[in-house]
C-alpha cells in the first residue's frame, strides 16, 4: 500500500519534461491536454503511465482530493 501511495505522489509531483506545458506538474496539466494524449497514445515508459494516471484522476474528478499530496516548490 505504501508503494502505491508513493507512486501516486511521485506521479502527481512529476514535472512535464517537454511540450507546451513543460515545467508544470502532471496534476496541473489541463484535462484537454490529457484527453489529447489519451486519443493519440501516451508515451512509452514511466511518464506515459503517469500521464495515463493523471488522465484517470481528472476524468473522475479526483484532483481536489489529491491536493494534500502536491509538494510545494522549493
Amino acid at each position: 500500500m505504501l508503494n502505491d501511495q508513493q507512486q501516486l505522489s511521485d506521479a502527481i509531483n512529476q514535472v512535464m519534461p517537454f511540450g507546451k506545458y513543460a515545467g508544470r506538474k502532471l496534476i496541473q496539466l489541463p484535462e484537454p491536454y490529457l484527453v489529447w494524449f489519451q486519443s493519440k497514445g501516451f508515451p512509452e515508459g514511466k511518464l506515459g503511465q503517469q500521464l495515463a494516471l493523471m488522465y484517470e484522476i481528472k476524468l473522475n474528478g479526483l484532483e481536489e482530493m489529491l491536493q494534500p499530496l502536491i509538494k510545494k516548490d522549493e
